[in-house]
């Protein structure tokens, strides 16, 4: 009886692998709904948006998810036909240990919860993400403590229920990805247009610089050209043309860019560090857009001293 018991390589490796990628799922899984959370329900202290870790998770789950199943349906089918597998001390350690694991994250985040409520910083924001660690948690704890009751007799239309509900769920929440934060294009367009924002930010430095040390601003762009700094003027990776460039006066000038998107309200306002001008911030439409920048001297005079006043 106790050669029945022994695991044998694969049955270590299949359960450890089974276990690992419901980690792997979790995570992502949690990680993709927060995101969600975040795109609806924006922290003011957070400027702009990283779609990175939404397109990870989303990546993980699609690969991970299917994964899971298989090694899952491959161990109950194997369980069925060699019943005192159920009782693999491998099996039950990884069993027990994710019920530890679920455990102990119900009990930390209700006591999160309730601290934060004490503290008075309970938002929408952090109570739904406290729900959802709570509800998955649970989801968890409830299914492998019931696999661990039955010892792995459960019936096939358990089983075939909880993998339906599981999969629909997963699948609802990563095609909401695609409404919530956008399809693959949207998501490259909107790279893009960040990247027009990040070299309008980099030429109007140079402006302020060539402003700074020649009390004049440069009349067209390829002035700013340093090879000895090693600065070139950025163009448009969307099209390969070069930004459009005004001086208006002395103190006045505009940078003009065509954009894809129009910005949405977490990204209007994107600050140059050390910037001296007045009501900066980089908010568009969709086409071509031009920000006019106006210079004030008395903010920058004590490190300009070839100002005119």
């Amino acid at each position: 009886m106790e050669t029945k018991l022994k695991s044998s390589p694969r049955d270590v490796l299949m359960h450890l692998f089974t276990i690992i990628l419901l980690y792997i799922g979790t995570g992502s899984f949690l990680a993709l709904l927060f995101q969600y959370i975040n795109t609806k329900f924006p922290d003011p202290l957070n400027i702009g948006s990283n779609p990175g870790p939404t397109s990870l998770a989303i990546s993980i789950l699609i690969v991970v998810y299917p994964v899971f199943l298989w090694a899952s349906s491959f161990i109950k089918k194997d369980i069925k036909t060699n019943p005192h597998k159920a009782e693999l001390k491998t099996r039950k350690w990884l069993l027990y240990f994710t019920l530890f694991a679920a455990a102990g994250f119900i009990i930390g985040d209700l006591v999160t919860l309730i601290y934060n409520f004490l503290n008075g910083e309970v938002t929408v924001r952090f109570i739904l993400k406290v729900l959802a660690i709570l509800v998955v948690a649970a989801a968890i704890f409830w299914y492998y403590l019931s696999e661990l009751r039955s010892h792995g007799k459960e019936s096939a239309k358990f089983n075939k229920s909880y993998a339906w509900i599981t999969t629909i769920v997963v699948v609802l929440t990563i095609t909401s990805g695609f409404f919530i934060t956008g399809s693959p294009f949207t998501q490259r367009t909107s790279r893009l247009d960040e990247q027009k924002i990040y070299d309008l930010q980099s030429i109007q430095g140079q402006v302020l610089n060539y402003w700074i040390r020649k009390n004049e601003l440069p009349a067209s762009l390829s002035e700013l050209e340093n090879p000895l700094e090693g600065y070139y003027i950025p163009k448009d990776t969307q099209t390969g043309e070069a930004y459009k460039y005004s001086k208006i006066n002395n103190l006045t000038f505009e940078i003009c860019a065509t954009f894809n998107r129009s910005s949405d309200n977490n990204a209007t306002n994107v600050y140059y560090p050390g910037s001296i001008f007045k009501n900066e911030n980089w908010a568009h439409g969709a086409g071509e857009n031009c920000f006019k920048r106006t210079i004030d001297p008395s903010l920058y005079e004590n490190n300009a001293p070839n100002i005119k006043r």
